[in-house]
């Protein structure tokens, strides 16, 4: 079992246990009652490279990061210092996250915060309604969890929401997929989730397939400035960023830092 196997099945566990305490149509009803989703999207054109900034209290690879900390706080500081949006983990046995801190930080964010993405192993319809339905204004789906049918449906139903889409890849193989499906945010992740290995280079060998007119984010081992820096000459349109931020010991710098308006 690879470690994104291993990270799914405890997904779907804990998905058929939320089901069953809160049935599939009572979630629908409360994400068509949502206000309408902010524009993800808008927040990855601006001038220069954006940053997603992410609320990530531990990992695979890292194991805890910071669990004593208030998300809605590092949300906060986020926000304050000039992040274009937030990412939330909601997966909780391996990254410490929960959907009560995505509707947390949405609440505490407010209509006129940055946009918030729910990060997490979407598998089923279900999850996308979640979403919503606590306020998230964009999801995550990951393509080599995603058959290509399931993957259609998943962006269709995120559209009828409202919502956008970060859809992720990390091979040519899962990007000629995601390409085929329309998806107009396309994230590189430079993890390989089955071996969690990092390597920058998977950005610089996948970019130059994505056509023109699609959204492109970098994930995953981006450091620093120089980090950015790199990405941009490939032409990215913004960075996911989650460790260093959550490790830094001037978050506000940091984000700083990454946005290049240090």
């Amino acid at each position: 079992m690879t470690v994104l196997s291993g990270i799914v099945a405890g997904v779907r566990e804990d998905l058929e246990l939320r089901k069953a305490a809160c049935p599939g149509a009572a979630v629908e009803a409360a994400a068509v009652r949502r206000a309408p989703a902010r524009d993800f999207a808008a927040a990855l054109r601006r001038e220069g490279v954006s940053l997603i900034a992410e609320v990530k209290r531990a990992s695979p690879s890292r194991g805890a990061i910071r669990l004593d900390v208030d998300p809605v706080e590092v949300a906060r500081m986020y926000a304050d210092s000039g992040a274009d949006a937030i990412s939330v983990l909601t997966e909780g046995r391996q990254f410490g996250g929960s959907l009560e801190y995505l509707a947390d930080i949405v609440d505490a964010l407010g209509p006129e915060g940055p946009p918030v993405l729910r990060k997490d192993f979407i598998v089923d319809p279900y999850q996308v309604y979640e979403a919503r339905a606590n306020g998230a204004d964009c999801v995550l789906l990951i393509a080599a969890i995603l058959e290509q049918p399931q993957l259609i449906d998943m962006l269709r139903l995120s559209q009828t929401l409202g919502m956008h889409c970060l859809v992720e890849v990390h091979d040519e193989t899962e990007l000629d997929r995601v390409i085929e499906s329309g998806a107009p945010i396309i994230g590189i992740n430079n993890r390989d989730l089955r071996t969690l290995e990092v390597n920058l280079a998977t950005f610089e060998r996948l970019r130059p397939r994505i056509p023109d007119g699609r959204l492109v984010v970098g994930e995953s081992g981006i450091r620093g400035r120089e980090d950015v820096e790199r990405l941009a000459v490939c032409g990215v349109d913004a960075v996911l960023v989650g460790e260093a931020l959550m490790t830094a010991a001037d978050i506000g710098s940091k984000v700083r830092e990454l946005r290049c308006t240090a």
